[in-house]
């Protein structure tokens, strides 16, 4: 790591911790020219797949178009944005934890979903409607239907 103040290669690192949740790790340094002290973040740099369209697009994931999906589905619901968050950051780990380069967008989409279920009934019919292309009410019906019939047997 190269001093910021006199551009000199060697550095020593005076101390580590791990910050945002564990995943970073924040490093104090100490240039062995100068002896100014810096402060330097690491990460881990994971690439995301590609999500593969239903009309065969490759599109690269963005993390805010999936947290605008959860939000426009729970508008008006009683769920915090922790939950948001936490459901967000698992999806997004479920990506990585895939391991391929590239996901069917179908895949992302169940994964949403499952969360929504977890999260507030209403925002999942909301979403599924979208999903799966509600044509009638009729559609809408067998969604509530088996919802309930699992709630039941549960």
């Amino acid at each position: 790591m190269r001093c910021p103040f006199c551009n000199f290669s060697e550095t020593k690192v005076v101390d580590s911790r791990l910050v945002g949740e564990g995943e970073q790790v924040r490093r104090r340094r100490e240039c062995l020219s100068c002896s100014e002290r810096f402060t330097t973040y690491e990460s881990a740099e994971l690439n995301m797949p590609l999500l593969i369209k239903r009309d065969g697009r490759r599109s690269t994931f963005v993390e805010s178009k999936l947290r605008q999906g959860l939000l426009k589905a729970l508008e008006k619901r009683p769920v915090s944005v922790e939950r948001v968050d936490e459901a967000v950051r698992r999806i997004i780990h479920r990506l990585r934890a895939c391991g391929e380069r590239e996901v069917a967008s179908e895949q992302l989409g169940k994964w949403v979903m499952d969360e929504l279920l977890e999260m507030d009934q209403v925002a999942y019919v909301r979403f599924a409607s979208v999903y799966y292309s509600f044509q009638d009410l009729e559609a809408f019906k067998q969604e509530i239907q088996r919802l309930a019939n699992e709630e039941t047997e549960t």
